[in-house]
């Protein structure tokens, strides 16, 4: 079960992140402006995180044997519209609107995850499902070089074929675990129970600021590299795709270290690494090697912290509202990685370098590890800590 659930985030979120990587063949077919070039890639991620709020509540109450294959198959739709269809920045923009709901599984695999685990292992279980956001690592080595050497619809095509595929395994095989938890009344009113619970807000912020932080990076770490250090693109790019794969990696293993020492403490620790290690990003050292083991570090710190929250999630959330919660924060961590890339770029606007960018995420994470060892510690069972 977990297998199969980590494979369709995965391959959904593939999916997913298709229109990223083709963000400036984009800009030149249809002469877009920077700002209709961001919008056709961030429309499909502000709809995949957003969209993760009501999919976790209908997995609470309908289960992941039905939600998965259902979500695999409607994406499947606006995947074949954008790779033969959409021929405009209008067209690309309803296309990218219902691709994002590639995007809201992690808010089904979550719930699905944690009911088959027994508590001591959730962390180590739930952080192997993280992993399958490595799809989006899929997405960015392949799309460009499969639609220049096969054909510019190919790359959408092959990821329709896959999504099918997948939709009858899961339908033929994947099982929601006998007798597990299901939420009682309707999605919103579920929804509006999960919103005035504390503990939704809490996760929300810890996980906006790991997981947010980690796509930030992701987004906005190449940028970075061509303008303090004078890579080449390519370069930069590469180095990038070392960042998010030593972060995909790291997940699981905060899940396991989560296990074995509490969330609280991993997480904790995790967000004092990123603090300490900003402030030395701060002083634009030498890439090589002081500079590039920073950003391998923190690549490491948010990977871990990723997997601590949402085994924190399985210690403080009901197993019957694990799904909706989910959601929320999943929303949260998405969009937590959309602010960080702006106050980079005003910041280098303002005062030509980025310096005071990096003390803020000091700043912020610093606050988060204060939050975590005092606030939400205290709400852990002695027992769990």
């Amino acid at each position: 079960m977990l297998a199969l659930a980590t494979v369709g985030f995965a391959l959904t979120f593939w999916a997913w992140a298709l229109l990223s990587p083709l963000g400036e063949a984009l800009r030149q077919q249809l002469s877009l402006s920077a700002f209709e070039q961001s919008l056709v890639v961030a429309v499909p991620v502000i709809v995949g995180s957003l969209g993760r709020i009501p999919v976790g509540a209908l997995t609470d109450r309908l289960g992941a044997r039905r939600m998965f294959p259902i979500v695999a198959l409607l994406t499947v739709l606006p995947v074949l519209y954008l790779g033969h269809f959409a021929q405009s920045l209008a067209g690309y923009l309803v296309g990218g609107f219902f691709l994002g709901l590639g995007g809201t599984t992690f808010a089904i695999g979550v719930p699905f995850v944690n009911s088959w685990y027994p508590p001591e292992r959730r962390g180590l279980a739930l952080g192997i499902f993280g992993a399958g956001m490595g799809g989006t690592a899929i997405s960015a080595f392949s799309t460009v070089q499969l639609a220049a050497a096969v054909a510019p619809s190919f790359p959408f095509d092959l990821v329709a074929v896959v999504l099918l595929v997948y939709a009858g395994v899961a339908a033929g095989l994947l099982r929601d675990r006998p007798g597990r938890a299901v939420a009682s009344g309707g999605v919103l009113g579920g929804l509006a129970a999960t919103v005035r619970m504390r503990v939704t807000w809490q996760m929300s912020f810890l996980y906006a600021v790991s997981f947010g932080g980690f796509v930030a990076f992701s987004v906005y770490l190449p940028t970075y590299l061509v303008i303090a250090y004078h890579l080449a693109r390519g370069d930069a790019a590469l180095r990038t795709a070392g960042f998010v794969l030593l972060a995909v990696v790291m997940r699981p293993t905060g899940g396991w270290l989560s296990d074995r020492f509490g969330p609280v403490r991993v997480l904790g620790y995790s967000y004092l690494a990123v603090a300490g290690l900003a402030v030395v990003a701060a002083f634009r050292l030498p890439l090589i090697p002081v500079g590039t083991l920073v950003f391998l570090g923190m690549a490491a710190a948010l990977g871990a912290g990723t997997g601590a929250v949402f085994a924190l999630v399985a210690q403080l959330v009901e197993p019957e509202r694990v799904g909706a919660v989910t959601g929320v924060v999943g929303a949260a961590g998405g969009l937590g990685g959309f602010f960080p890339p702006l106050v980079m770029g005003l910041v280098y606007g303002a005062l030509g370098g980025y310096a005071l960018g990096y003390l803020l995420l000091a700043a912020t994470a610093a606050g988060a590890a204060a939050f975590t060892l005092v606030t939400v510690r205290g709400r852990v069972p002695a027992g769990s800590r």
